[in-house]
């Protein structure tokens, strides 16, 4: 199989990208803030490459908070 076109997996969800591409040696990396947090919302795919037989796919979330900001729990 060879890989969609880059622009075409661009902003989707990480999960229906990668049921594009399911027999693809991939190399997956997060994109994330240089602050401790937790992502928020969908997983995306924001580029996509191709190196040496492997695919790499960087994808980040739609949003993120910072892990000070939360809310501490009761049982923390």
């Amino acid at each position: 199989m060879t890989l969609p076109e880059s622009e075409s997996l661009a902003l989707m969800p990480f999960v229906d990208a990668r049921a594009l591409v399911p027999e693809l040696r991939l190399r997956f990396r997060l994109l994330r803030p240089s602050f401790a947090a937790i992502g928020l919302g969908t997983l995306r795919v924001l580029r996509v490459c191709e190196r040496d037989g492997v695919t790499e796919i960087v994808a980040g979330y739609d949003g993120y908070a910072r892990v000070a900001d939360l809310p501490a729990t009761a049982n923390a």
